[in-house]
């Protein structure tokens, strides 16, 4: 349990690489915000969760597994964990902040960076 990252993943490297790549300024750290985002872009008033799919409980096949040892405790876990980022999903938007979610498994699919990137395009009115 020691040896797992809670900031600097690999997933949310490859995101941030894109963003930079893309010219997308951010913020690391959360700003004082619920949940501490991955990444915050405070002028787009946008922030960015990036999700590993075992650990918040994805629906994908990795997400999907069942812990092998302590399972009662893990699969606890992680039903807390979905309870939280929900949770605080919503007290971002109450406070009116975009919110982005990315999944571990997104990341390996062709043209993520593109549909990121468009995400982030600011909204017309």
């Amino acid at each position: 349990m020691r040896r797992v990252k809670g900031r600097d993943t690999g997933p949310e490297m490859k995101v941030r690489r894109a963003l930079r790549a893309a010219g997308i300024g951010y913020r690391l750290g959360g700003c004082g915000l619920p949940g501490r985002p991955d990444l915050v872009m405070k002028g787009r008033k946008t922030v960015v969760f990036v999700h590993g799919c075992f650990w918040h409980g994805h629906d994908c096949p990795r997400g999907a597994r069942q812990p092998k040892d302590n399972a009662d405790y893990w699969i606890a876990k992680i039903d807390r964990n979905r309870a939280r980022d929900a949770r605080v999903a919503d007290e971002l938007a109450a406070a009116r902040w975009r919110v982005l979610t990315l999944w571990e498994c997104d990341l390996r699919q062709p043209g993520w960076e593109e549909r990121l990137i468009a995400a982030l395009r600011p909204e017309t009115a």
